[in-house]
């Protein structure tokens, strides 16, 4: 088995996988609906065309910078000029995730030269949210988690230099992953309905999947700010000179 992974991040991101009518919700993590959805358009796939293939591969996020959750009030007419029903739509600002999906290296391979020449465009969730950079990353000769936790820290810099993360030398992700065949069943403390059947917009269908949230992932922060020297090397000691 080999791993693909996935840098996903923009200025804007929103992964709904219970939306219901006017109030349109965002995960904090991508769904795997949304990345299958990715890959198929990547692929060249219309929606009513079959994706049972892509069904089989293992999926898991990274989440490497949270990204703050915003809420827009949203307002619309129709063409013929009649007020639409009011709306929330939430999103993920300024978040940033690697995504594995694990397969065999052919089908890994292949995913790979769909994302890196797409056929259709592609977006994070929703069209208006469009992706920074390249999405591949590396493909690794490891399974899923592995993959993961051995990946470099990929947040942005000024994150890493935050304040809540300058003074660590290494920092816990939270990893997400689909429940394994060889899990207990009482490892997956969330079940969603996230398993897409059907793009079809006249039929839109989507299975179960058990999701684990306990597992996480150590990596170095190559910013981190050394405070071995008494005082700390930088900081002004107005009382030094006395």
């Amino acid at each position: 088995m080999s791993t693909v992974l996935l840098k996903l991040a923009g200025p804007l991101q929103s992964w709904g996988a219970q939306s219901r009518f006017p109030r349109r919700d965002t995960r904090h993590e991508p769904t795997k609906s949304a990345v299958i959805g990715l890959v198929a358009a990547a692929q060249g796939r219309r929606r009513t065309d079959p994706i049972e293939d892509l069904l089989g591969l293992r999926f898991a996020v990274r989440i490497d910078q949270p990204g703050v959750l915003l809420r827009d009030f949203h307002t619309a007419r129709n063409a013929k000029g009649e007020s639409m029903p009011l709306s929330e739509r939430f999103y993920l600002s300024d978040a940033v995730f690697v995504v594995g999906l694990e397969a065999e290296r052919a089908v890994v391979d292949g995913i790979v030269d769909a994302l890196s020449h797409p056929v259709f465009p592609l977006f994070l969730g929703r069209r208006s949210c469009v992706p920074s950079g390249k999405l591949v990353l590396t493909v690794a000769d490891d399974d899923l988690v592995t993959a993961l936790r051995q990946h470099p820290w990929e947040a942005a810099r000024w994150f890493q230099q935050s304040p809540r993360n300058r003074d660590k030398s290494e920092v816990e992700l939270e990893l997400i992953r689909d429940r394994g065949s060889n899990d207990p069943p009482e490892l997956a403390r969330e079940t969603v309905r996230d398993v897409p059947l059907s793009f079809s917009t006249e039929r839109r269908q989507y299975g179960w999947r058990d999701v684990v949230h306990d597992d996480h992932a150590v990596v170095v922060n190559p910013y981190a700010v050394d405070r071995s020297d008494n005082p700390p090397t930088g900081i002004h000691d107005p009382m030094a000179l006395l």
